[in-house]
């Protein structure tokens, strides 16, 4: 039976990761849930700070961690039930397990900071989920206008932003978007200029079109491996590693 999404992911090490010998530090997953309202397509990204020893397991941490939390409300609730207290528990769950990680390697949490994007797109409602930065940008049923449900956040400092680790509670911003999501991109931050404009708070449409092409003439399933590898690829090209050094991740998906 053919699912209802199919989606394609990547995640590349920056050019600066390599130089220094620093292991990716971004993390990428999604996965879709069938529930009584119908298919709930779960796609997030994080990236785990610079600055922190241990990012690399915080931001998987914290993918993992949310995609146990939608598992398990969306197996005993709709989606259109979420509220923003229930992803406060999720956050305060992926808390709790990265304290966990941080005692038994006598660490401490903000060692593991990673932020958190997020996009739950629903039959007729979906949900942003943002702490930090990165972003989703959505496509809706009947336009062909790209939009952002939730900007990107930076601190008072350049290059600075919100982590899940934050003491004693980070920035989260939870949006709820009414009407049919077709398609759907989740990135990074290590992309954040190449494809939103900053000035006017609007994504980039072209670059979106593009990118989303290939999915719409798949043929797969679910997730497209072989466009996963060609997402790869291209964020390791030349052309993208010359206007960003940092890590870059990013899902792609569409109603099938």
């Amino acid at each position: 039976m053919r699912t209802s999404w199919r989606w394609a992911g990547a995640r590349s090490i920056g050019t600066s990761h390599s130089k220094t010998g620093t292991p990716c530090q971004d993390y990428a997953c999604a996965k879709e849930f069938l529930t009584l309202e119908g298919p709930v397509m779960v796609a997030v990204v994080s990236d785990g700070a610079g600055s922190a020893s241990h990012a690399q397991i915080g931001s998987r941490t914290v993918c993992l961690g949310f995609l146990k939390a939608c598992r398990s409300f969306l197996a005993r609730s709709s989606l259109s039930s979420l509220s923003e207290d229930d992803v406060w528990d999720w956050i305060d769950a992926i808390r709790e397990a990265i304290n966990i990680k941080a005692k038994a390697c006598d660490a401490r949490p903000r060692d593991f900071a990673a932020t958190l994007v997020a996009v739950l797109a629903g039959p007729e409602h979906s949900v942003v989920v943002h702490v930090g930065d990165g972003a989703v940008v959505l496509k809706q049923a009947g336009t062909e206008e790209w939009i952002v449900p939730s900007w990107p956040f930076q601190g008072e400092y350049a290059s600075t932003t919100s982590f899940v680790t934050d003491d004693p509670q980070p920035r989260l911003v939870v949006t709820a978007v009414e009407g049919i999501v077709e398609e759907f991109a989740v990135f990074s931050d290590g992309i954040e200029r190449l494809v939103l404009d900053h000035v006017s708070k609007r994504a980039h449409q072209p670059f979106f079109n593009r990118m989303l092409a290939p999915l719409k003439i798949s043929q797969a399933q679910s997730l497209d491996r072989d466009l996963s590898a060609a997402l790869q690829s291209y964020l390791e090209t030349p052309a993208v590693c010359e206007r960003t050094d940092d890590d870059k991740s990013v899902i792609l998906g569409l109603r099938a």
